[in-house]
Order: C-alpha cells, then sequence, then structure tokens
C-alpha cells in the first residue's frame, strides 16, 4: 500500500485493464491526476466510493467527434468518454481552438488536428478563418460554403502544385504549433489532387504524425468507388510509411464492406500502418443540400429517397421532387440517411464486419446539437433543452457498444469492447503523442481518467428523432476530478486538459 493517503479510493469493483488483461476485483486509488494504486488493499484515503458489483476500466477515448462544445462535451461523458478529439475534420488554426477550449473549461480532455478542408479554403477561396464558435461544425459549415452564386468556390477542385505546397505548409506550420496529426475531408472534395493527397502523407510521415481520413469514394460505381477510397488511403500507407487512419469504417464501406477489409487486413498483415475505426449505426447524418444527396446521385450509393429523413420536419423524404424542394428552403436542415438496413441480415453481416475489423477503434463521429433552439442553449443549458437534436451517435456510441454489440448480440466482449474504446486509441495515437501512453489504462501512474458503470444495465437511450444521454455510468473521472457522480453531470466541473502533438 502507499505510504500516502490516496484522495480518491474506488472499493470492490471489477476493474479492467485491456493492457494487461486484468479482468478481476480490484480496488483502485486515485491521487492528484494518476492513478496511485490498484490492488486488495485499503490504503488511507480522503474519500471512499463503494462501487462493488460495477465495472471499473479507463476511460473511453473518442477519436472522431465533432461535438466539442460544452454540452456535447457533456452527453459524451455521459456515454464513458473522457478524452475527445476532432480528428477528421480537423481544426485551423489549432492554437486559436486550444486557446478559446482552455479559457472556458472543458469537462473532458480535447484536442485536434490540422484542417487540410480549411487549408484549402483559405488558400484556394482566399476565405478569412472563422471563429472557434463559427465552425464547430466543420463539415456542415464546408457543405454549405458557396452554396448559391454568391461565392465562386474551388477548395473542392483540383489546383497548381504553388497552391498545393501552400496547403502543405500551412498544414506542417499547425503540426508545429500542436495539432495532433492532420485531418483529410477527402470525400467532401473527391476532385482534389491525388498527388497532394500522397506529399501530405509523405509530409506527416516525416513529422511524425498520423492521417485521419474521410475517404474520397462514395459510390458503388466504378470508377469512383468506396473501395477505390479506401485503397488510395492503403496507398498512402504503403507509399510513405505514414500513419493513415480510415476514419468511419463503416460509412465509407457499406456494403462493399468484406472487399474493403480484406484489403486493410491483407495491407496491414504486409506492415502497412493502416488503422481504422467505426461506429455501431446503420445510419448517418448530414445537413439536406449534401452534394452526395443530390437526387441524381442517389442511385450510385443504392439509396432513395425515401433513405432519408429530415429532422426539422420530422418527414421521412416519398420522393425527388419533395427533396428538392427541401433542399432548396432549408439547405443546412439536418437529415438522418440510411445507408445499411439492419433489420435485414446480409447488411447488418456488412456493418458487424467492419466494427469487428481487428484492432478496429470505437469512435463516434459525434456532432454538435442542432434544432429550433437558441444556439447558446445548445452550447451549455443543461438538462437539454426541447427541441434539441443530434445523431444518436453523438450521445450513445459507447453504451451502444456494450448494450448491443457484447450483451444482445454476443459478437464482442466486454474486455474487448473496452479494448477498442480505450487502448487501441490510445495506441495510434501515442507515437505522435508520448503523453496518450498513460491513458487507456489502469495501472499506477496512469492518468486517472477512469469510467464506473454497470455492465448489465448501461445502455444508450437516443433515437433517430430524440437525443437524451446514455444511462448507466455512475461514476467518471477526468485527470483525477469527477466530472459524474452517482450518474449525474456535474455542471461546474471542468478538468479537461488539451492534448498536443509531441505532449510527454
Amino acid at each position: 500500500m502507499p505510504d500516502l493517503p490516496v484522495d480518491t479510493l474506488l472499493r470492490g469493483a471489477v476493474v479492467v485493464d485491456p493492457q494487461t488483461g486484468l479482468n478481476e476485483v480490484r480496488n483502485v486509488g486515485i491521487a492528484g491526476d494518476r492513478i496511485a494504486f490498484v490492488g486488495h488493499g485499503v490504503p488511507l484515503s480522503r474519500e471512499t466510493i463503494d462501487v462493488s458489483g460495477s465495472t471499473l476500466t479507463p476511460g473511453f477515448i473518442d477519436l472522431h467527434s465533432h461535438a466539442q462544445t460544452l454540452n456535447g462535451l457533456r452527453l459524451q461523458s455521459l456515454d464513458g468518454v473522457t478524452t475527445s478529439l476532432e480528428l477528421e475534420a480537423g481544426q485551423l488554426p489549432v492554437s486559436r481552438h486550444y486557446e478559446r477550449a482552455e479559457r472556458d473549461g472543458r469537462p473532458i480532455n480535447f484536442g485536434y488536428s490540422a484542417s487540410w478542408a480549411l487549408a484549402r479554403l483559405v488558400v484556394l477561396d482566399g476565405m478569412s478563418l472563422p471563429e472557434p464558435d463559427e465552425n464547430e461544425r466543420l463539415p456542415h459549415f464546408l457543405e454549405t460554403w458557396g452554396a448559391g452564386n454568391t461565392v465562386t468556390s474551388r477548395w473542392r477542385s483540383v489546383c497548381s502544385p504553388h497552391e498545393s505546397q501552400q496547403v502543405l505548409a500551412l498544414l506542417q506550420k499547425e503540426v508545429s504549433e500542436g495539432a495532433l496529426g492532420i485531418g483529410v475531408l477527402l470525400g467532401y472534395a473527391a476532385e482534389s489532387n491525388r498527388g497532394e493527397y500522397l506529399q501530405l502523407a509523405q509530409m506527416a510521415e516525416r513529422l511524425g504524425v498520423p492521417v485521419f481520413t474521410h475517404a474520397r469514394g462514395m459510390s458503388y460505381d466504378e470508377p469512383s468507388t468506396m473501395l477505390t477510397g479506401i485503397l488510395e488511403i492503403i496507398a498512402a500507407a504503403a507509399g510513405t510509411g505514414a500513419r493513415m487512419h480510415i476514419c468511419h469504417l463503416n460509412s465509407t464501406s457499406q456494403r462493399q464492406a468484406e472487399e474493403i477489409c480484406l484489403a486493410i487486413e491483407s495491407a496491414q498483415r504486409l506492415g502497412n500502418p493502416v488503422s481504422t475505426e467505426a461506429y455501431p449505426y446503420g445510419a448517418g447524418s448530414t445537413i439536406i443540400s449534401a452534394e452526395w444527396l443530390a437526387p441524381e446521385k442517389l442511385g450510385s450509393l443504392q439509396l432513395t429517397p425515401q433513405s432519408i429523413y429530415y429532422v426539422p420536419g420530422a418527414e421521412r423524404i416519398v420522393s425527388a421532387d419533395r427533396l428538392r424542394e427541401i433542399q432548396r428552403r432549408d439547405p443546412s436542415g439536418a437529415c438522418v440517411v440510411d445507408f445499411l438496413n439492419l433489420d435485414d441480415g446480409p447488411d447488418l453481416d456488412k456493418l458487424l464486419r467492419t466494427v469487428l475489423l481487428t484492432n478496429t477503434a470505437i469512435a463516434s463521429d459525434a456532432i454538435p446539437l442542432g434544432g429550433a433552439v437558441a444556439a447558446e442553449a445548445l452550447e451549455s443549458h443543461w438538462p437539454l433543452p426541447d427541441g434539441a437534436f443530434a445523431h444518436p451517435r453523438s450521445m450513445g456510441t459507447f453504451a451502444k457498444t456494450l448494450r448491443w454489440l457484447v450483451r444482445e448480440l454476443g459478437v464482442m466482449s466486454l474486455t474487448e469492447a473496452v479494448r477498442r474504446s480505450t487502448l487501441i486509441p490510445a495506441q495510434i495515437l501515442e507515437d505522435a503523442v508520448p503523453a496518450m501512453r498513460r491513458k487507456g489504462r489502469i495501472q499506477v501512474g496512469a492518468d486517472a481518467d477512469i469510467v464506473v458503470f454497470d455492465a448489465d444495465a448501461v445502455t444508450d437511450t437516443a433515437t433517430y428523432t430524440h437525443s437524451s444521454p446514455s444511462t448507466g455510468f455512475s461514476h467518471v473521472f477526468v485527470n483525477g476530478i469527477p466530472v459524474v457522480r452517482d450518474g449525474v453531470p456535474l455542471i461546474g466541473a471542468r478538468p479537461g486538459r488539451a492534448i498536443r502533438s509531441g505532449d510527454l
């Protein structure tokens, strides 16, 4: 036992440490912001919490969250998340976003990659970077940029070699200022330079940071299929040695999941540094005017207008004409798109193929709350204001993993679900961020990011029409400070810290 008392002793839970394989009843002591004791003994403590009958694990690490507002992160804390990172879309300049989050405080840890899309907007469209609160919903911001006839936008297109070098120089500067890698929304700019992407991977390898990519292909029609989009990422890893991370593998594989997963498995077996993530939902969320939802493009994705649910009108769209009408009237309106039918056996198998792919991390692709509610209320009012809405993955991804994949389907063990939610995402980042070697573990000296939950009862409650937090996570500690106590968020608690590249 330690000579000095611990601040908090969590007593009697089944402790799961995904690195050592520990899965037994232990007591866990917190001193300051670190774990100071793991064992059978009972060290002196200033506070003891009896968590007998519960499961205690490292806090979940979400590599893919656009929900970086206070309420977005509160909802994630109630889903067991203690570190929420915006890596697919990224931000620019990251220094401004870090400064804002540190000034205002965050309930859980946070961090950003450098945004390739915003760098292209700056270089090719001459855009002045918006303030952090103006582009929190970056993918949606990009979908509406240049809409109508008022702006001639080039950022999605092929550019000159000189312009590509300007984009890369801007991204390199962001990495030097703490960006965790480079986030590349190729799926939003399918006509952009392929050579630029390869050069970007070469630069990332030289800088020692990962590249987080939304794949280019969004079609079942040759030659620009989802398979070719994933093969581009694999080729960049093979050709440069850079850590190439494939975002939301489920939604960018869809019914080509088997071919894509076989390609990834072969690439990994040959030693190529390719990593993956997925979330356990068969529907995605975007704005109704997203380019790939144009009625004439739906067929290439094996979709119909009926595949789209328009959230503001609580309406399943019945025809192409109705879709065009809504797109004209409310281009930024939220919608849910069913890309797989999980009541259909083959479609369910395709989703599970991506989620269960070896060493695939669980990641949410969480989005900030929207709806006909004042922005300030969406940002910080608790409990959630009436009318607030986000895709259920934004608040239920990790609870659904435990409820659906572990308890109901039995396709994943509890310890494996914990490993994919904690240790694997930490390991994806730890070469670029050595500090991540202290996360995703329940060991003496590890960061005291800890989640306690009822493994038999934890569940998601959000649906595609109603947003509500997960339940069953009784205690959540971030850097040794409780942010959820007895299942209730502690609104004033903001112990989250910035995660930056190079952090020790």
